[in-house]
């Protein structure tokens, strides 16, 4: 008997796009999320005429979001339209060297060439390198749930199995890029990609080399109208097909009889429901939702090392910076300490790789004329414990030194608006354990096969997609994660 009625945990990105492939599906759905706005931790934040997109500021793989309006016989571009700018990142080196990561490969790998030792085939090698990991993994490994039997028995699997050594897995990313680069400035810029899973270049394995793939051949783009912009044009996609959104409405419970889902508690009520999805933390789903059936923890993925979270200050800044683009990456002069730090003291290296989005550069009206709204970003590892006051006095200061050293001037004194969000918050406002972002890390060769599936093995009708799950954190994974389980459930 088909089902008919399906309840979503948690207004974040994929809860979202799963709400929209089942209502296409024909599928009655509410989503139920605990804030009183939808997207997780793609937020916003508005204040003394500045405008922040608080959570993830690179958008890339726009495919994905354009996917669900095409499914629902939409034109995205009525809903969501985004630009490709023509610089995907600007760096800054504690030597002085300045590298501009054009969009155009050729000229990216001409800028290298120009400002270091390395030769432009030596990039465009690499960059090959990259696709080719990514041909290899993305049928496999993206787009299937690593769980499922079907997901082995087709012959594009085979043909990727017999490609495995090609996608790098027995070392790891540093490793790997210091056999194509000489020069320690370009090995840092391809070993930075590790973070965008939150992992470790230095643990984790040389696969994730896929991600320059993602952001220089399939590009890096701006929303029009802001990262948040996702959000909205996706929840109004939603409520055209029929899904309900309760927002302020957290799940006490996620009802279990006879190993099969049954629907939701909340305070007040009871929501029977045919199938029931988390998109909230594995972790938290677990811990809070299904902790009156102990006998369903799954107690060696719950407890895998976390991803790095993140130290967050929105800056209200009452001037431009010609030489400053949308991405911009402040160096550290030791990589290998700053992860050191991160990873094995559970601290903040005093010299932080400094990231830095201004999204006034291409939405003009998120800033005051005259001023740019900057997200300052450096990695941070996930909350343990930490004085994490001590450490964000620490690292303000520290952040303050390194764009005093690098921009020639005292950003301190151009303040005229601060906000902070550090791991704590973050575990607060997402319920992301230990403000981890990505859930857990991927320090490790076997990761991919060691994030929770997207369905339940021991519960009926029991799914779940988000970042802490397969495959993975980020918008694009995200995303992915829902047109899995909408696979698994059939009419």
């Amino acid at each position: 008997m088909p089902l008919k009625k399906v309840v979503i945990v948690g207004a974040g990105i994929a809860g979202i796009a799963a709400a929209i492939r089942m209502a296409v599906k024909g599928y009655a759905v509410d989503v139920y999320e605990a804030n009183a706005t939808p997207g997780g931790k793609l937020a916003q934040i508005d204040a003394e005429g500045f405008r922040f997109d608080a959570g993830p500021s690179l958008f890339t793989m726009p495919q994905y979001v354009d996917e669900l309006f095409t499914l629902a016989g939409k034109n995205p571009k009525d809903y969501f339209n985004y630009a490709k700018p023509e610089t995907v990142c600007r760096y800054f080196y504690e030597d002085g060297t300045q590298l501009t990561a054009h969009a155009n490969i050729q000229e990216f790998a001409r800028e290298i060439a120009d400002k270091t030792t390395e030769a432009t085939g030596t990039v465009l090698r690499h960059m090959a390198y990259s696709a080719d990991i990514y041909q290899i993994t993305h049928k496999v490994f993206l787009e299937q749930s690593l769980h499922r039997l079907k997901t082995w028995l087709n012959l594009a699997t085979l043909r990727s199995m017999l490609k495995l050594p090609k996608i790098d897995a027995m070392r790891n990313m540093h490793r790997a890029n210091q056999s194509f680069f000489k020069d320690e400035r370009v090995v840092q810029l391809f070993d930075r990609y590790a973070t965008y899973n939150g992992s470790n270049p230095y643990r984790a394995p040389a696969t994730l080399n896929v991600i320059p793939h993602l952001e220089q051949h399939f590009g890096a783009y701006f929303p029009i109208d802001g990262m948040y912009s996702i959000v909205t044009a996706l929840v109004k996609l939603a409520q055209e097909l029929g899904v309900k959104f309760h927002y302020s409405s957290p799940v006490q419970e996620i009802i279990i009889e006879e190993q099969k889902a049954k629907g939701i508690k909340l305070k007040d009520s009871v929501v029977e429901a045919d199938a029931v999805i988390s998109n909230m933390d594995v972790w938290f789903t677990y811990k809070k939702l299904l902790a009156a059936y102990p006998k369903l923890q799954p107690s060696k993925t719950l407890n895998q090392e976390r991803s790095s979270s993140a130290l967050v200050f929105y800056w209200g800044i009452k001037k431009q910076f010609r030489q400053l683009d949308l991405h911009n990456i402040f160096f550290s002069a030791d990589y290998k300490a700053e992860f050191d730090t991160l990873w094995s003291e559970r601290s903040i290296y005093n010299d932080p790789t400094v990231y830095i989005n201004i999204s006034s550069k291409y939405k003009p009206n998120d800033a005051p004329e005259g001023c740019e709204n900057w997200f300052v970003m450096i990695n941070a590892p996930a909350n343990c414990g930490q004085d994490w006051d001590k450490l964000i006095a620490e690292a303000k200061a520290n952040i303050l030194q390194k764009l005093v050293r690098t921009l020639g001037e005292d950003i301190s004194q151009l303040i005229v608006y601060e906000s902070t969000l550090d791991p704590r918050g973050i575990e607060a406002n997402t319920l992301s354990y230990q403000g981890s972002l990505y859930g857990s890390s991927s320090n490790n060769q076997f990761a991919a096969f060691l994030r929770h599936a997207n369905r339940s093995s021991k519960v009926k009708n029991l799914y779940f997609c988000g970042g802490s799950v397969h495959p993975g954190g980020g918008i694009p994974l995200c995303l992915l994660s829902a047109k899995i389980v909408s696979d698994w459930i059939k009419n």
